[in-house]
């Protein structure tokens, strides 16, 4: 057997995940980045994208030995994400339900309303990301996307270094507290250099907590997800993240909480 690797120095140890992360991280924000700059078809298609990947990565973890099915609903949210997001509201939001009534129909008795609630908050929150960069621009999905990397940034590091008591030990057993206040606080900044392009002043500041609150919830529900499946990613799809589902559950939950916190912006 060969000994480990010094801490540090990759592979095990506390910083261990620190290098592939960083590299996946990098890769993660330049596309998402252009892809927010193309708008358009480019946003659209990729939105669709992580939205059918993380479904599928959903039915995996509830239907672990259904491959054709996780194959069938991924590829159902992409088409249904994709379609709503080019077709008039109208017509396009209903074809949204399209997975969650296949799921219904495919998955196991005893998952069947867990598939249905993700499946449903996964392509919703791919939709309002199309309706964000359609009719706000990128200026507020570039502040979404900062708060919730700044949150988890922050939060790892503060975790990591200063560690101390548990945040939810049986759903969440690595997030402590210190890394928790620390996203708030990296948050908090996000939104006080955020404020002046919007001219909305501390009401962004508070939003960006709002946020950020939302966004650490909802790793705390894919977290419980996780548990409930005895499963340690959703996938691995991404080196030093796990899968789509583990990187971009934050961003779900701060997809909801913007649309509550928006008309109160202005």
């Amino acid at each position: 057997m060969k000994p480990p690797i010094p801490n540090g120095a990759g592979g095990t140890g506390r910083w261990g995940d620190l290098i592939p992360r960083i590299i996946s991280a990098l890769v993660m924000v330049v596309v998402a980045l252009g892809a927010i700059w193309a708008g358009g078809l480019v946003f659209t298609l990729v939105i669709a994208a992580c939205c059918g990947g993380m479904v599928w990565e959903l039915s995996q973890m509830l239907a672990p030995r259904r491959a054709d099915t996780a194959l069938l609903l991924g590829g159902a949210s992409f088409g249904a994400v994709l379609f709503a997001g080019i077709l008039p509201a109208a017509l396009g939001a209903g074809l949204l339900l399209l997975p969650v009534v296949l799921g219904w129909l495919q998955v196991a008795e005893g998952a069947k309303t867990r598939f249905a609630v993700f499946a449903l908050w996964i392509v919703l929150a791919g939709y309002s990301f199309i309706w964000m960069r359609i009719s706000l621009g990128a200026d507020w999905l570039i502040w979404l996307a900062l708060v919730v990397i700044a949150t988890d940034v922050a939060g790892y590091f503060a975790g990591k270094t200063i560690g101390g008591p548990k945040f939810w030990p049986r759903i969440s057993p690595k997030k402590t507290w210190s890394g928790t206040s620390a996203g708030w606080v990296a948050a908090a900044l996000v939104g006080l250099g955020a404020a002046p392009v919007f001219d909305i002043g501390f009401a962004l500041v508070l939003a960006s907590v709002l946020v950020a609150m939302a966004s650490q919830a909802g790793d705390v529900a894919e977290s419980a997800l996780k548990r409930q499946t005895g499963v340690k990613d959703s996938s691995g799809l991404i080196p030093g993240h796990g899968g789509l589902l583990d990187r971009f559950d934050g961003m779900l939950g701060a997809a909801a909480m913007f649309l509550l916190l928006y008309p109160f912006l202005g």
